[in-house]
């Protein structure tokens, strides 16, 4: 007797669809597919085009109920906020997949594809493929639309410094421009004697407050405005202002410090100059060459003043320099700048060549003096000074002249000059017609002291050819491995990300 083996190998059935007849594999609803999606639409409900918010001033889009994102083109973050404004209507299907369809950056036009599954007859899985069409419309944001208004601000700083001269405010343009803190102001308003600073909000400018602190020796006072109140949920709305006040010292200017002050540095003479101003006041003294440095709280415990005033400075001709080798350093004396050379010089004034009336002081300006030179300085010998600390100082220790810095040819200097600097935006009243003399005294600053040139960003103006220095009488100027080239971007019109929704 032999048994009959059955064979392993079973092919399926096929059975007719009851709609068509077509031979199809058994499956729950006994419909082929064409037949079932034909009779069910599971992408039915889920709305095929819808608009998104988008406002061209900021960039951003918005998102419900009340928020607006930075999102770039084909990025996660705008196919996030492309699916949550079809949120509901996907809940009841199931996603597999979401994508964009690349469409033109300027078309107003975002495609999505996406591919859902949803159980249908008789527990069929049926899966389908469609595209949803965003587009995209034009809407102010509220911050952009307060900006616009011109006159809406939370918060206000108002800068001051109580000096004839902006040298200190054209430095801290510069510093604000290189690290971009003048991007969340509202609007920068330029008054006579400082700047104010506009915000949207506190943060933004206690955040500018503090950078102020940090740059340039300052004190603040802040205060606030109840402008409405609401006692139902106990909301406030208040208005802000910081009041910042800068030294009232600038560079090159010549002080007399308080006896107290003089001797906590090094028993310093209380005659000195200013050599700059950055985050501290740097003091020189030009008949020991003796530096110090002065913060603001330093300041503000021991305050002096400026003992004259920029426009009186005058020009001086160099009859005779020599050169001090020995130095003698009392007790306790502070540190020496290496920079500079003592030096003695006799001067004559050059309005005064008809006569023979000499000037002999003592300058920190010895390594750059030969006779001849011109050279600028304060006369104190024939200059009514009106401080309290001069008052009380013997009059022997106080100097006839004190030299500031050689002056070079300024016409010369401008037309030779092949840099420039960025400026902000800023609205401008009462304007002074002093002001372009004191930014070119800025400007030539900028061309002689390095310690300054390290914190700003000085651009090659290429509108003026390169020179050679064979001919050069001997004023400083800035390299050309010290610039940086001054970059223009066009409007992005390629599609890639970042690009720009709107035109």
């Amino acid at each position: 007797m032999e048994y009959m083996t059955e064979s392993t190998d079973r092919s399926p059935g096929h059975i007719l669809c009851c709609e068509c007849g077509v031979p199809i594999s058994p499956n729950p609803a006994n419909i082929c597919v064409a037949c079932l999606r034909s009779k069910v639409d599971i992408s039915q409900g889920i709305p095929k085009q819808v608009s998104i918010s988008f406002c061209k001033q900021c960039q951003r889009y918005f998102q419900p109920p009340g928020t607006w994102i930075q999102c770039a083109l084909e990025s996660r973050e705008l196919l996030a906020l492309c699916l949550k404004k079809i949120k509901a209507p996907l809940s009841k299907v199931r996603l597999v997949d979401a994508g964009f369809v690349w469409t033109e950056p300027h078309s107003k036009r975002l495609k999505v594809k996406l591919t859902i599954q949803k159980e249908v007859m008789n527990g069929a899985i049926l899966q389908q493929v469609f595209v949803v069409d965003y587009v995209v419309q034009s809407q102010m944001c509220g911050d952009c639309h307060r900006v616009e208004a011109k006159d809406f601000w939370k918060a206000v700083i108002q800068v001051r410094q109580k000096t004839l001269h902006k040298k200190t405010f054209y430095y801290l343009e510069q510093l604000i421009l290189k690290y971009g803190m003048h991007q969340n102001t509202l609007r920068i308003k330029e008054i006579h004697d400082g700047l104010d600073f506009y915000y949207s909000s506190k943060q933004h400018a206690q955040k500018m407050v503090e950078f102020l602190q940090c740059t340039v020796p300052c004190r603040y006072k802040a205060s606030q405005r109840l402008i409405s109140q609401d006692i139902h949920n106990n909301t406030y709305n208040y208005k802000s202002t910081f009041s910042v006040e800068i030294v009232p010292i600038c560079k090159d200017n010549v002080v007399c410090l308080s006896p107290k002050l003089a001797q906590s540095l090094g028993n310093m003479n209380q005659i000195c100059v200013c050599i700059r101003v950055t985050s501290a006041i740097h003091l020189i003294d030009p008949n020991t060459l003796q530096v110090a440095d002065i913060d603001g709280s330093t300041f503000w415990s021991h305050p002096f003043n400026s003992l004259c005033h920029p426009k009186q400075l005058e020009e001086f001709i160099v009859m005779e320099c020599s050169i001090v080798r020995d130095i003698k350093r009392a007790a306790g004396a502070g540190m020496i700048s290496k920079k500079h050379t003592l030096g003695e010089v006799w001067i004559q004034k050059t309005s005064e060549m008809n006569t023979d009336k000499q000037y002999f002081c003592r300058t920190h300006l010895g390594h750059l003096l030969n006779p001849g030179d011109l050279v600028l300085g304060f006369d104190l010998a024939n200059c009514n000074l009106n401080d309290e600390h001069v008052n009380k100082m013997n009059s022997d220790r106080v100097p006839d002249v004190v030299l500031i810095k050689k002056s070079y040819d300024r016409t010369k200097r401008q037309r030779r000059r092949n840099w420039k600097l960025k400026e902000l935006a800023r609205e401008r009243e009462n304007m002074d017609t002093d002001d372009e003399r004191q930014y070119q005294d800025f400007l030539e600053d900028l061309e002689e002291d390095e310690a300054i040139r390290k914190n700003v960003n000085i651009y090659r103006d290429s509108t003026i050819p390169v020179e050679s220095d064979t001919d050069d009488e001997g004023a400083p100027r800035i390299s050309l491995a010290e610039m940086l080239e001054d970059l223009h971007i066009s409007q992005d019109a390629t599609g890639e990300e970042g690009a720009s929704m709107m035109t």
